[in-house]
């Protein structure tokens, strides 16, 4: 990417997400492949890069010679905006080609809020939004993802989708494409050859019907034996791929930690819950296997913290063992360890003081619904005496704050559910020990939608003003300091259940909204319900057939021709259990045939023993406080890529090289120990220099050219260490009193008697706004020397006070009265700085 060219990506916000380039992403030659696959992800880069699948499928395609896999993300409107005035077609970040240039276009449909995103990138690339306005000229698409299950609203923009585990089928499709490149064969080949391999859903190859009353009456099969889609399922997490050298991201990221993937798969039946169902069967990763690849991922990235995931990671077999193990390898490290899914009676309160050894991470809880009845009724089979136990046991061992999480409108509530919240609620920010006056409770509060292949799936949504006076219920009943409620918009509850289970109907209002600019759904600033309502109705589409009626338990559904595994009887069975409040046990217990078990490949994988033989870490160490310390001066470049990166995102970034380099950073005490680095300045966003300077404390006596050795084999782009000197006991401030600048202003109209007049001048201020106000800066008084030193190109020195300060591209703009649309071209290089 010629970054001196993207002078646009200081328009947007956030460039960070544009500049790619980070540690361990791959490049190839596209020349020197058979296959090339653009993984796109349709939202930001900060929510895609957190995604731990698309990280698994980067990894597994790059790794085959013959493969080039390449990231996407959906642009923010800005930089959409961006794309479209200056006739840029979305490209992938490692390359910079345009996704109408890949061979396969593999799009993540991890929730149904994505699919105006999806017609955004496709557009943005030149790519028709139908299969059948495609021709061998065009990428082959595909989808992949939870949504999956239930692709039908969008089918018809894709040419295959993969139902379940992608890791082997994505190789599978690339032999396939690698195969009909060299036969020279076409798209219907390639359709045809994957209709063959499990897992794979070719739409076209299927036909709705309905009947005289517009409702869906069945799916047609047009190709023989290809009647029903099995999902593919990777039947031992063991020896499936991980993907150790995962990519270092530039921005920061929604979940920015290290994802260790240690089992696939719920035992536990809960009836609202469309994952707990198509990741059937629960399979758990050894032991010996999690702590190899957090070791090996750490080294490779950096990350301080490592979230173990799961469904339910409370349940995996040797929780409380591998916990331990995990916090003697990694404490001292200042690695944290996070179980973000936790069932509340998986808890072992012992966990508490393994997860705190460095940091406390969050702490959620989920009761999902306020009283044992309803919890009966959707099988989550905890009561409140447990809810509260747990709560007390969470408080006791130093946790401030605690997250509760719950729906409203499951099936079967009432008002006293509503009030059971409340009053659960209040139990347990009573267990808290002291209150103070901060807040010790959040609850969040969110509408159910009910989802395919799941008990509830014959049963209707309520309505979003309905949602918004249950939520109103519960926030009014908390007005004090201590508890803070949180929702999600009922609105945009509705629009995912339109979709969630939609038929292909519902693909052309989808258009139409996004045509009147519908984008990013999923956020509450920009969906627009009213625009969507606009566009069901001119389409003819009834939200109430798709939302609110009860469906029959004989009724076709749209969905049926694909199979999670889990038979339709075993379903129904689940939902008579539910209207009686009869609970279903977890089927570590005992198989409950449920029909996705062969018992042959195919079951349940879960530990039985201690696999790990060699044990690492923990021992006798100095304490911190005694060990010697060495302080070091680091001069570095902040160039290309890396000159986009705000200061934050660059003392995350520099702070992961160090420890991808092994050096014994001294951290911070408290409650979030953080490295010991000291900046001179921070440079604004698109400012390049040679001449930055930080100081770190490391353990130890340290040789400086080795640490600039080393340090420089694991920077990320644009950013290169120019001198490390030992500044040990010695008092030595960085007070930056000049900074020196050339300016670069080719193509922009200059009025060189504006610069002398700006020379002879006593004063010239200039208005600086910012959240703090406005303030007026004299910029003369900054200005210690301003003047050409080619045609193109000023050398602009400024004197550094205490106070607010100008930008350098801020005070040439004034100088020469530069439009605010050509403030952007100006290139500002920081070439000198003197501290003192």
């Amino acid at each position: 990417m010629d970054f001196l060219n993207k002078d646009y990506l200081l328009k947007v916000s956030k460039p960070s997400r544009y500049i790619g380039h980070e540690v361990n992403a791959v490049i190839k030659d596209h020349k020197a492949v058979d296959v090339t696959v653009a993984l796109a992800f349709p939202d930001v880069y900060e929510v895609g890069m957190s995604h731990l699948g698309l990280k698994i499928l980067y990894g597994i395609l790059n790794s085959h010679e013959w493969i080039a896999a390449e990231r996407v993300f959906s642009p923010w409107p800005d930089m959409e905006d961006e794309l479209r005035k200056k006739s840029i077609p979305l490209s992938t970040l490692e390359s910079d080609t345009p996704l109408n240039s890949f061979d396969v276009v593999g799009i993540s449909l991890q929730h149904e809020l994505c699919y105006t995103n999806i017609l955004t990138m496709l557009n943005l690339a030149g790519i028709p939004f139908l299969s059948s306005e495609r021709d061998d000229s065009y990428p082959l698409i595909v989808g992949g993802g939870p949504a999956c299950f239930n692709p039908e609203p969008v089918a018809d923009i894709f040419d295959a989708i993969l139902i379940g585990d992608g890791e082997e089928a994505v190789i599978e499709l690339c032999r396939v494409i690698r195969d009909a490149k060299k036969r020279k064969k076409g798209k219907r080949y390639i359709l045809d050859e994957m209709s063959r391999i499990k897992g794979f859903y070719i739409p076209s190859f299927f036909k709705p019907h309905y009947d005289t009353d517009n409702r869906f009456a069945s799916m047609e099969p047009l190709v023989k034996g290809y009647e029903r889609v099995e999902k593919v399922i990777i039947a031992d997490m063991n020896r499936a791929f991980f993907p150790v050298d995962q990519v270092v991201p530039c921005a920061q990221l929604i979940h920015d930690r290290l994802a260790i993937e240690i089992s696939r798969g719920c035992t536990r039946g809960c009836r609202f819950c469309q994952a707990g169902i198509i990741y059937r069967p629960v399979r758990e990763r050894t032991p010996g296997d999690i702590i190899d690849l957090a070791d090996r991922a750490l080294n490779s990235t950096g990350f301080s913290e490592i979230s173990l995931l799961s469904l339910s990671a409370g349940d995996y077999s040797f929780i409380a063992s591998l916990l331990k193990e995990l916090m003697d390898r990694q404490a001292e490290k200042k690695v944290a360890v996070s179980l973000p899914s936790l069932r509340i009676d998986s808890i072992d309160p012992a966990w508490f003081d393994e997860i705190k050894r460095v940091r406390k991470t969050g702490f959620t809880l989920a009761p999902e619904a306020g009283t044992d009845r309803l919890r009966r009724i959707i099988n989550k089979t905890l009561t409140n005496d447990e809810i509260i136990k747990t709560a007390r046991d969470v408080y006791s061992a130093g946790w401030k704050l605690i997250k509760l999480y719950f729906m409203i409108g499951l099936p079967g509530e009432t008002e006293d559910d509503l009030y059971g919240i409340i009053d659960l609620a209040r139990k347990v920010a009573a267990c808290a020990r002291s209150k103070g006056k901060k807040e010790v409770l959040n609850i969040s509060v969110a509408a159910f939608v009910p989802k395919s292949h799941t008990p509830f799936m014959w049963e209707p949504q309520i309505g979003s003003e309905e949602s918004m006076r249950r939520i109103n219920v519960i926030r009014d009943a908390f007005q004090g300091p201590f508890i803070r409620v949180k929702w999600n918009q009922p609105e945009i509850s509705w629009l995912e259940g339109m979709f969630s289970r939609g038929d292909r109907r519902l693909l052309y209002p989808l258009i139409r909204a996004w045509e009147r600019g519908a984008r990013f759904d999923a956020w509450s600033e920009y969906l627009n319900l009213g625009l969507w309502k606009e566009c069901f109705m001119e389409s003819q589409i009834d939200p109430a057939y798709y939302l609110h009626r009860r469906r029959g338990m004989d009724e076709k559904l749209p969905w049926g021709h694909i199979s999670s595994g889990v038979s339709l009887e075993y379903l129904k069975e689940e939902y008579e259990n539910c209207l009686k409040e009869i609970t279903t046990p977890d089927c570590r217990k005992g198989c409950l045939e449920c029909g996705v078990c062969d018992f042959n490949e195919i079951r349940p994988r879960i530990n039985s023993e201690w696999s790990l033989t060699e044990k690492r870490g923990g021992g006798s160490i100095s304490p911190d406080a005694a060990r010697q310390k060495s302080r070091l001066r680091v001069t570095f470049t902040k160039r290309g890529p890396a000159g986009f990166a705000s200061h934050l995102e660059l003392i995350k970034l520099l702070t992961r090289s160090f420890k991808r380099t092994g050096l014994d950073i001294v951290f911070s005490e408290g409650f979030h120990p953080m490295p010991k680095l000291s900046f001179a300045c921070a440079l604004p966003v698109g400012t390049e220099s040679l001449c930055e300077t930080l100081d770190m404390e490391l353990y130890g006596p340290v040789n400086p050219e080795q640490v600039k050795e080393d340090l420089n084999h694991n920077l990320p782009e644009g950013v290169r260490i120019l001198d490390v000197r030992d500044i040990t006991g010695i008092s030595k401030g960085m007070a930056i009193k000049e900074s020196h600048y050339h300016m670069g202003v080719s193509g922009i109209k200059i009025d060189r008697e504006l610069l002398e007049d700006f020379i002879n001048s006593d004063s010239f201020e200039i208005i600086k706004r910012s959240d703090k106000g406005v303030k007026k800066i004299d910029a003369r008084k900054m200005v210690k020397s301003i003047g050409f030193i080619s045609d193109s190109m000023l050398e602009l020195i400024v004197t550094h006070t205490d106070g607010p300060e100008l930008k350098p591209s801020g005070i040439i703009a004034e100088i020469f009265r530069i439009n605010p649309e050509e403030i952007y071209r100006i290139k500002v290089l920081k070439v000198k700085q003197i501290t003192g």
